[in-house]
C-alpha cells in the first residue's frame, strides 16, 4: 500500500500541473511556467529523507 506522504505528494503534483494547464490556456504564461516548475520539483524531490549536517 502507498504511504500517505506519497498520496499527498501525488495530489499536490497533480493539482499544480492542472492549475498550470488552466493558467496556460488563459494566457498567464509566467504563472503557468511557475506552476509547471513547481509540479516538476514536487514530483522529483524526495521529502521523506532526513537532513544531515
Amino acid at each position: 500500500m502507498s504511504k500517505p506522504i506519497n498520496l499527498y505528494k501525488d495530489v499536490v503534483t497533480g493539482l499544480l500541473f492542472t492549475l498550470g494547464i488552466f493558467g496556460f490556456m488563459s494566457g498567464e504564461f509566467i504563472l503557468s511556467t511557475l506552476l509547471f516548475g513547481s509540479a516538476s520539483l514536487t514530483s522529483n524531490l524526495d521529502f521523506k529523507g532526513s537532513v544531515r549536517a
